[in-house]
Parts: structure tokens; sequence; C-alpha cells
């Protein structure tokens, strides 16, 4: 007889959570007292009572507390053959909602497996998402897929990749023109921050260069930002960024050094500061932003070397914005900032003052459409009073924003445009406004197979009378990256730029190149 029992004894606590799942499910109405019975023959086994009161020795069920139901088959869980639940299933998480409503569960109750439910309710209670693959496909488009997930660094996150590429440049300056072959060695990496509240998030990349045939000067160059999110309180969130950059003023700049064999390194030291509020229908922020301009020496063709000192400069602008909630995707807003220049030597190697004092305000949208649309657009005016009064003031519209649309799954569009103050080297000359317009747009071909696309547009615009011409820079661009596998990808890049001036020499620059890229 102990050995014909053993079979009903294990399968009879499994009565009351398969009751309460037929009583949900063909929606009988019980009463909050039976369905906390339910779910606590759904969550545990039930108690044995002794012989001597039921008469019986096998566990009591919910049956003895309720009318006869319809008998069910009792149905061994999948891939367990004893029938144990040692998961969440429909009817467990039905069961302890109806228990919880009932107040006949406590809330420390333990529902299914224990290392299913924390990390559930670590992400529901995050301020911040965790780290996406490092290639940053979505991963519904193939779910099997096994993206690198990175290096895992205490609370941090590290995503490196590296690559390594052949390329070709031909630069044409009039009639005259040049060619190398050259090999590009680039780093990218991100490192963000993985806690439940604030934020610090760094990202760098960087290419040397070497010449394997022909002649030209190369371009490196690097780029690491930081950026510190402080959650202060759920209405005020505030900003702490640094960052550095350094790269090769280009030949085709109209800075640039005539008869020179290198060009100089500019370097950008970056600090900044913000903080936003929101005052419920009114959300407003202050920014403080201060750049450090340095630039290195140029080597001239005759074997001699200019200094670029006089050039040296400290820039800070303190930007201020109001905006109006119409709704959580659109707040129109208006700014305003002001600025100052200061050069390290009050006047360059030509004798002018060249700082200066800047102004502007703006008018615009800020929308937030979600993943399918978001981004702002600015219009305004800006205008710079150099210290020297030989200098003429610059004064312009400016319009700036930047907007991400994503047409349909897999394609997104980013969009920018900027405003900005080029100062000129030249003597007698203010600078000039350059306005420029980049769009660079992303397609997922295959699940391994992403296309890219760019354009782009700078202006530069000089006030009337200035012996300088200006300038229109278009440039263009294409490629391709295939993953072999999460860890390697193979990519392929062209691209082309075009210098017109409206009386000078015309310039251009056409890049190709194929490489490999390994990441973690």
């Amino acid at each position: 007889m102990a050995s014909t029992r053993s079979t009903t004894d294990r399968r009879r606590p499994r009565k009351g959570g398969l009751l309460a799942f037929a009583a949900l499910a063909g929606g009988v109405t019980l009463s909050g007292g039976v369905a906390a019975v339910f779910a606590q023959q759904a969550l545990q086994p039930a108690a044995t009572q002794p012989a001597a009161q039921t008469g019986r020795t096998d566990p009591a069920t919910a049956s003895d507390l309720q009318q006869p139901a319809p008998a069910l088959a009792a149905t061994p869980a999948a891939g367990n053959p004893d029938g144990e639940d040692n998961g969440l299933t429909t009817a467990t998480l039905q069961a302890a909602t109806q228990a919880r409503v009932a107040q006949e569960v406590p809330p420390g109750t333990r529902i299914g497996r224990v290392s299913d439910a924390p990390a559930l309710n670590e992400d529901m209670s995050r301020l911040n998402l965790r780290e996406a693959s490092v290639d940053g496909l979505r991963p519904r488009l193939d779910p099997t897929r096994n993206d690198a997930p990175g290096i895992r660094l205490g609370s941090f996150t590290l995503k490196p990749s590296i690559n390594q590429s052949v390329n070709a440049e031909n630069r044409r300056d009039g009639t005259s023109g040049q060619h190398r072959g050259y090999v590009e060695t680039g780093v990218n990496a991100t490192l963000t921050s993985d806690w439940s509240r604030h934020q610090l998030t760094v990202t760098g990349q960087g290419a040397w260069q070497k010449n394997i045939s022909g002649k030209g000067s190369t371009d490196p160059f690097a780029d690491v930002q930081a950026d510190l999110r402080l959650d202060v309180s759920h209405l005020t969130t505030a900003h702490l960024r640094a960052g550095y950059r350094a790269d090769r003023e280009d030949a085709s700049d109209p800075n640039a050094v005539a008869n020179a064999t290198s060009q100089s390194v500019v370097q950008q030291f970056l600090l900044g500061s913000s903080v936003e509020h929101d005052f419920g229908v009114l959300r407003g922020s202050a920014r403080l932003d201060g750049t450090r301009y340095s630039y290195g020496d140029v080597d001239l063709d005759n074997g001699t070397v200019l200094s670029m000192k006089d050039r040296n400069r400290n820039v800070g602008v303190a930007t201020a914005r109001m905006g109006y909630v119409l709704s959580p995707a659109l707040i129109p807003f208006l700014e305003a900032s002001v600025g100052r220049g200061l050069y390290d030597e009050r006047r360059d190697m030509l004798g002018y003052a060249r700082s200066y004092t800047s102004w502007g305000g703006r008018a615009g949208l800020q929308v937030d459409f979600g993943e399918k649309l978001g981004g702002e657009l600015a219009l305004g005016y800006g205008r710079y009073a150099f210290d020297d009064a030989r200098l003429r003031d610059i004064g312009a519209l400016t319009i700036d924003g930047l907007i991400n649309w994503s047409p349909q799954r897999g394609t997104n569009i980013a969009t920018s445009l900027t405003t900005a103050l080029e100062p000129s080297t030249t003597a007698g000359e203010s600078g000039a406004i350059a306005y420029t317009l980049t769009s660079r747009a992303t397609r997922e071909l295959r699940n391994a197979l992403v296309a890219r696309l760019s354009g782009g547009l700078t202006l530069r615009n000089y006030p009337s009378g200035s012996t300088t011409p200006d300038e229109r820079v278009w440039s263009a661009g294409a490629g391709l990256t295939w993953d072999i596998n999460r860890a390697l990808a193979l990519t392929g890049d062209v691209s082309y730029e075009r210098t017109l001036r409206d009386s000078g020499v015309d310039s251009s620059i056409a890049k190709v190149g194929i490489g490999l890229t390994m990441r973690r």
C-alpha cells in the first residue's frame, strides 16, 4: 500500500494549483477568502492533517474547503517527470495576484524561482537601462544572435574595438595633385556605468596613420569625451562634462599656412556643466562651457618651423534656456547666451587684438516622438565684437539643431545644423561665419550587413568687402560593415570632398579604404 500511495501523495499537492487555474480560466467568481486558499495551495504544499481529525493520512487539498469540482488529470511540468513547478507559470502568477488583492499572502512571499524575480524587480527600479550589445543592433531582429557584451569592470561595462585598414588618398589643388597610400590604426571604446542612479559615460576614439607609398602629411586624431549625469531629484538633473580633442589643421583651411609640409596640430580641452529643472509646464536649464585651443608649430618646406602660439585662446560661453511643455513630445523654448574669447597674447604677430565678446538669442522647438523622431531646431541671431577697432564686428543669422529620424526599422538618419565663428589670421580680417549641415544614414541590409551613407555642406561667409573669398565645402561618403562574427567585422569606405571658392583655386580630396574591426 505504501508504494501504491506514494505517487498519489506526490501529485495531490498539485491539485490546488490546477483547480485555481481552472477556476480563473472558466471565469468562476470566488470570494477573497477562497481565492487566498487557492493562492496558498499554488504557492506551497498543503499541510498534512492529523489522522485523528480527518480520518485520513494524505495531505489536505482545496477540494476539502469547497464544493466538488470536475476532476482534472494532473499533467507533469515539461521536463519534470515528478510534476514539480520550479518556475513562474501563468497559474502561479494569477494566483499570487488574487492573493495580494485579498491581503492573504505576505509581501515577502517568494513566487517561483528566486533567481527569476530579482532581475525583473531590479530593472523596474532602475533609472538607467542595461547596456545593449556592442554593435548596437536590436536583438529583436534575431533573438538567437549572441552579440559581444563587452568587458565587465566592476560596476562599469567597457566596449572596445580596434580597426586596421589600408587606404588610398588623392588630393588635388588646382592643377597640382598628390597621392599617397597609408595604413591606419583606429581605436574606439565606450565605458558606461551600471548604476541604479546617476550615470557616467566615457567615449573615446582615435587614429594613427603611416604612409606606405607616395607623399603627403598624415592626419592623426584623438577624441575623448566624458559625461557624468547626476540625478539630483526626480525634477532636477545635472551634468558634468570634460573632453579632449586633437587633430591636424586641414591644408584647405583658410587659416592654413602656405608652403608647409605639415600643418599645425590643434588641441582642444573642454570643460562644462549644466543643470535642468522641471517647473511643471515650464522647463528651465543653465549651461556653462569652457574650451581651451592650443596650436602646434608648422613645419615649412624650407626646413624652418613657424610658431602658432599667437592663436592660442580660451573661450567661455554661458547659456540659459526656458521651455514651455505643450506636451511631452513638443517643447518650444527661448535661449540666450553670452561669451568671451581671450587670446594668450594680447596682440597677434600682425599687431591685431583679436579677443572678442559674443552674445546671441535663439527660439526653437524640441520634439520627442520616441525612437521614430526626436531632436530640436532653433533660429536666432548672434554677434561677435572684437577688441581691436580695426576689426569689423560680425553679426549673422544662426541656425542650430539635431534631428534623429527612423523612417522604418533598421534605418536611422541623423542630421545636424551648426553655426560658429571661425576667427581669421589674415591682416584686417575678423573671421567668417560657418554654417555646417551634415547628415548620416545607416541601413541594416541584413542581420550582419550595415550600409552607411553621409553627406555635408559647409558655407563660410566673410563680411562684405573682405579680401578673403567665400567658400563652399561639399562632402559625401559611403561604407559597408559586414559582421563576420560577433568579434570581427569587415569594413569598406569611400569619401569625396570638394572645396569651391568664389575666387582662387578649388581643391578636392578623394579617399578609399578597406579594413578589419575587432571588438569585444
